[in-house]
């Protein structure tokens, strides 16, 4: 398998992890255990997912960790919307975050539908 810092959609989602990080910063102190936390675990997840998918034997294997990254993005979508509407975020933040998470979803999706052609080919 391939070094997952060669995946473009790794980047996307590399950058968009430290991002989200960085827009915690204002998020109440109370929250550090909840929603803090859980949208820098999902937003961690996805570019992990696909570390870990590229480690393994073979592109379905692969694309099984592809499919785990997609459900952390649209986690992240959710928990974004919901900072936003509790007001831990503002609009441009939320749009941003929102539009970066949307292009590693299309982008992981992609990657998903290549593997699965790919591992069909070989059948």
């Amino acid at each position: 398998m391939q070094s997952f810092r060669n995946l473009q959609v790794w980047d996307f989602a590399h950058r968009l992890t430290l991002d989200v990080y960085a827009s915690l910063c204002g998020f109440p102190p109370d929250e550090r255990f909840g929603l803090t936390s859980q949208l820098r675990r999902a937003s961690a997840s996805i570019p992990t997912n696909l570390a870990e998918g590229c480690g393994r034997g073979s592109d379905a294997d692969f694309a099984r960790f592809v499919q785990i990254a997609l459900g952390s993005a649209s986690e992240v979508q959710y928990l974004v919307l919901l900072a936003h509407d509790l007001g831990y975020v503002d609009a441009q933040t939320h749009e941003r975050l929102n539009a970066d998470t949307e292009r590693v979803k299309r982008m992981l999706t992609g990657l998903r539908r290549r593997l699965h052609h790919s591992a069909s080919k070989r059948r």
